[in-house]
């Protein structure tokens, strides 16, 4: 049996009187990939956020490689790559900058991978840009280049969490997006990912569906 990366029990979580979800639990191996599904206002985001160690209003453990995630927090967060809805890039930065920035503080990102990243994305040429000149759909793109700089001495034990990451992404470019997150899985890595769209990856996929945890 393969080793657990992240495990979730008995997860709870209240927004605005309402209970997002409740009894909530799961596990993950490494190499799996769990498409996080529900209704708007289910609660996906704030699981997500929670995941990251973004929001703290909850109750339930989380484990990470058998221990106790407050415990490990150093050693998650430099496996952890988020992709959330906000555009995390800082305008007055070209794109090169800001991924230069971000391999900086993110160890698991390889600098020498940016010019290959922003092609991917479908943003050759854009190097020099200040992303205040870009549209939401091109910062996005930045924010999104970084899945394609992760170093492959990394990638087992890596954990990406992603939010909508299709978002705003052309056809060819989705479809690019998805053989690339076949491949992180397939080499060992781990994908917790929400999206509206049917996914098309060459991996088997575990789906968890908010709407049954949570109040109706």
């Amino acid at each position: 049996m393969a080793a657990l990366l992240l495990e979730v029990e008995d997860l709870f979580c209240e927004r605005d009187d309402k209970v997002l979800f409740e009894n909530l639990s799961f596990q993950l191996q490494h190499g799996q990939i769990l498409h996080l599904g529900g209704s708007n206002g289910s609660g996906k985001t704030s699981l997500l956020r929670i995941l990251c160690g973004l929001y703290h209003d909850f109750e339930g453990q989380i484990k990470y490689s058998g221990q106790q995630l407050a415990d490990e927090l150093e050693s998650y967060h430099s496996s952890l790559l988020y992709f959330g809805h906000q555009v995390s890039v800082k305008l007055g930065l070209t794109a090169l900058e800001n991924l230069t920035w971000y391999a900086r503080i993110q160890p698991q990102l390889d600098s020498a991978l940016i010019s290959t990243a922003l092609n991917e994305v479908g943003l050759a040429g854009y190097e020099q840009v200040l992303c205040q000149n870009l549209s939401a759909g091109q910062r996005r793109r930045v924010n999104l280049a970084r899945l394609y700089m992760q170093k492959s001495s990394a990638i087992g034990g890596s954990l990406w969490i992603l939010d909508e990451p299709f978002t705003a992404i052309d056809k060819q470019g989705v479809e690019a997006l998805e053989q690339h997150i076949s491949a992180f899985a397939a080499s060992g890595g781990t994908v917790i990912l929400t999206t509206h769209q049917q996914l098309a990856l060459n991996s088997q996929i575990q789906r968890l569906n908010l709407d049954d945890w949570g109040t109706r």
